[in-house]
């Protein structure tokens, strides 16, 4: 990198993140002097009077502009969704990881102005205000999380529409709708009306937004004595009177007009992931091919423009939770996620020059956002995979790897058309969806090993001490395993209408209190429907319920079956006593459940099939359930950091795990209990139907030495293409021995740059919560053979 792109990245690195009280001050300005008018028109002129009276921030030597808050690292709050408590800034300004600083000032203004008006009156407490008995009950017991009590819808991806089109032509799209509005023969003509009026000023508000910064930056450039960057200035300021009100002529002001509706999508709500460019490569690659041929770009100019987009992402710290939750929102990372590869609409290789720019940048930028993956399929080079691999065993967890042929089949089974799934791709973590088109909501995770917990106390919760599920029977009477399973197999039921009853009044609450006119302008159809993005009107709408310690719940179920059923070599009443003592006294039972089983990742069959019947046990209990906005509930599993908080709510378990552990993570083996090796790890895990799936997560670890030379580069490269031709969906990799991450416990002071890839992001070694760090401690570390 260059020295600009290395002063810049430097200051992104050093910079503090802190919360800024800006919009949440400008948000309950305008709430407290709206007048009446409908809800979409009201979050509309929200949206405008928050970008037209927040700061303009343009950072010395930059050359992609605008920021969130008013610097770096400043990170809004959303009252009107859920409001920080005074304990909630105290906790964030004075923990010792991933903390946030709150100036007097900002904690004044929640004091005296913010709380009083929102307190009691933001989306969470109305949502919760709206839960049953029985779903508290659930929720607290960390049966089930809600993603929707922090963060509003929103987990999706832009197509290539902006690059195509500026929002001018937005507004002539729905000054067209709106002159079509049949008053006299449709019911919704009026909230249709009220909806595009919504929209359209929120496209005019994008661009007076870019404005604001080509004047802020003609002001600058008239102060500026550098002629060079006085240059640079006035060429900013051209840029931004140009995107996004227009469709971008050049490589710079694609990258520019993508990041004021990036600025725009998390400045009107805070989505669940921050959303993202998707194929950029695919996006960029005709104006970069026009630069190269006319003789305005080179390489090295296209390069350092991407540098600069790249520490835009990282200037972003995901806002943190609040409650108790603040104590457990541990990484600043906010799931942004940068595609490359994949196919085009064709169904041709995806991969082009940008390609490997974009790999070059993930490769010399190491940072932790954006995260970066590439979609491998079967018709990309090797030479693609390859040059990922070089940066995957340097061992910092990016780019993760999806197989590209595995999420078209899995959209096409969805009922996407090829074209849309051959455009979609993956975000945030592991997910997949149509880029562009789809409203992709996920809803929370499940605790899958908690419903067999509850079978076995017959309904009721150790922990809490409370009966929360149904009375399935004394489990020390069933006679077989069939018996057992089915009793889990009612409880998951039992619970799973619950969650999803929950899910489809918080679906309702946000159609009708907050709904999100400016992300409805950049997905299809919703201009053309009249409706909003979380009122069904994108072409695709589908939730997702995310399964959680797959890996736990199948070795506690299989240490059951192979021992206490098949080989009778034990009793239940013997298991649930050493459960309840938490193996205390009952060390030699605890080896036998862990060393005399079968357990998953090991390609063995007894322990897989028991996996494979839980899987498909969680999909047809969820898949296909209708929600609101016209699509249906589908599954996917992956935990991000959940697999630790739901560990601590589960006593001791049959796989010899004791209470209070973290369960496995995503669709990953037991940790330590994969003994044969990473080929039969992926043959286990492929034995699941990914392609049901709206995603998994599979992570290994390897030491360093294990991929050196060309070698093992060339063995982690066929390892990645044998797990995607037995129809694997994703795999990620940690390259780093237990024995530095011990030391990076130990002296964390001199390992501050150790970066490891957690569940579907990275984030730094040593601001993980101790537990985290213990249980990436435990994974495996593999070789290969």
């Amino acid at each position: 990198m260059n020295e600009r792109v290395a002063m810049l990245r430097q200051q992104s690195l050093e910079a503090e993140a802190y919360i800024s009280a800006e919009r949440a001050e400008l948000i309950t300005e305008f709430y407290r002097s709206a007048g009446k008018t409908s809800v979409p028109l009201q979050r509309a002129l929200a949206f405008k009077y928050i970008l037209e009276h927040k700061d303009i921030c343009i950072n010395e030597g930059e050359l992609i502009v605008g920021e969130r808050g008013p610097g770096p690292k400043a990170t809004y709050t959303y009252p009107e969704l859920c409001c920080h408590s005074l304990e909630d800034l105290d906790i964030l300004d004075s923990r010792q990881k991933v903390s946030f600083k709150v100036s007097p000032e900002v904690r004044q203004a929640y004091e005296e102005r913010i709380i009083p008006c929102w307190q009691g009156n933001s989306m969470r407490d109305l949502m919760f205000a709206e839960m049953s008995e029985e779903w508290k009950r659930a929720y607290d017991a960390g049966i089930f999380t809600e993603f929707m009590e922090q963060r509003a819808p929103g987990h999706t991806v832009l197509d290539d529409k902006i690059y195509r089109r500026g929002f001018l032509d937005f507004i002539a799209d729905i000054d067209q709708h709106l002159a079509k509005l049949d008053y006299l023969n449709d019911v919704e003509a009026y909230y249709k009306q009220e909806e595009l009026k919504a929209m359209r000023i929120c496209a005019e508000a994008i661009i007076r937004f870019a404005e604001r910064h080509a004047e802020k930056a003609g002001e600058l450039a008239l102060l500026e004595t550098d002629a060079l960057r006085k240059a640079e200035l006035e060429r900013i300021a051209e840029v931004c009177s140009h995107v996004p009100a227009h469709a971008p002529r050049n490589f710079r002001e694609a990258l520019q007009g993508y990041w004021f509706v990036h600025l725009g999508v998390i400045t009107e709500l805070n989505t669940w992931d921050a959303f993202n460019p998707g194929r950029l490569d695919q996006h960029l690659n005709p104006f970069y091919k026009k630069g190269l041929a006319e003789g305005t770009l080179t390489e090295e100019e296209a390069k350092e423009l991407l540098q600069c987009f790249w520490i835009k992402f990282n200037n972003q710290p995901a806002p943190p939770k609040v409650g108790v939750t603040a104590e457990e929102s541990g990484t600043y990372t906010d799931f942004a996620n940068i595609n490359s590869g994949g196919l085009k609409a064709d169904g041709s290789d995806g991969v082009n020059e940008v390609t490997y720019l974009v790999l070059d940048v993930i490769d010399e930028m190491r940072l932790l956002q954006p995260s970066s993956n590439i979609q491998l399929s079967k018709k990309n080079p090797d030479r693609f995979l390859k040059r990922a691999a070089r940066i995957i065993r340097k061992g910092w967890g990016q780019p993760s790897v999806f197989n590209a042929d595995t999420v078209v089949e899995e959209l096409l089974r969805q009922g996407k058309s090829i074209e849309d799934a051959r455009q979609g791709g993956t975000s945030g973590c592991v997910e997949t969806g149509a880029f562009g088109k789809e409203s992709y909501i996920l809803t929370g995770y499940f605790n899958l090993p908690k419903i067999l917990e509850l079978v076995l106390h017959n309904g009721f919760d150790p922990r809490t001490g409370q009966q929360l599920g149904l009375e399935t029977g004394d489990p020390r009477s069933f006679e077989s395993y069939d018996a057992l399973f089915t009793a889990f197999k009612q409880q998951l039921h039992y619970f799973m209408d619950i969650k999803v009853k929950g899910s489809n009044i918080i679906e309702r609450l946000y159609a009708t209190y907050m709904p999100s006119p400016f992300l409805s302008l950049l997905i299809d159809d919703c201009i053309a429907k009249g409706k909003d993005y979380n009122d069904g009107g994108a072409r695709y709408n589908t939730n997702y319920v995310q399964g959680v310690g797959l890996g736990s719940l199948t070795d506690m179920l299989s240490g059951i079956k192979y021992h206490v059923y098949d080989n009778k070599n034990l009793t239940l009443d013997q298991l649930l006593r050493a459960l309840d003592d938490n193996f205390s006294a009952h060390e030699s039972l605890r080896q036998l459940l862990m060393n005399k089983t079968p357990h998953f990742g090991n390609d063995d069959d007894y322990a897989d099939e028991v996996m494979v019947d839980i899987f498909n046990a969680y999909y047809n209990e969820v898949n296909g359930r209708p929600n609101t906005k016209g699509g249906v509930y589908r599954i996917n599993m992956l935990p991000t950091t959940c697999h630790v908080y739901f560990g601590s709510v589960i006593g001791a378990t049959a796989e010899g795990r004791r209470a209070w552990e973290p369960l496995s993570e995503g669709i990953s083996p037991v940790q330590g209990m994969d003994l044969r090796g990473p080929t039969a790890v992926i043959k286990s895990a492929a034995k699941l139907d990914h392609a049901r799936t709206g995603g998994t997560l599979l992570n290994l670890k390897f030491t360093p030495q294990v991929l050196e030379g060309e070698d093992g580069l060339g063995k982690l490269a066929q390892l990645v293409r044998s797990y995607f031709k037995l129809g694997g969906h994703h795999i990620q990799f940690n390259v780093v021995s237990a024995k530095t991450l011990r030391a990076a416990q130990a002296e964390p002071e001199k390992y501050r740059d150790l970066i490891v890839r957690v569940a579907g992001y990275s984030d730094y070694f040593c601001d993980l919560s101790e537990a985290l760090q213990e249980e990436i401690i435990a994974r495996t570390e593999h070789t290969i053979v």
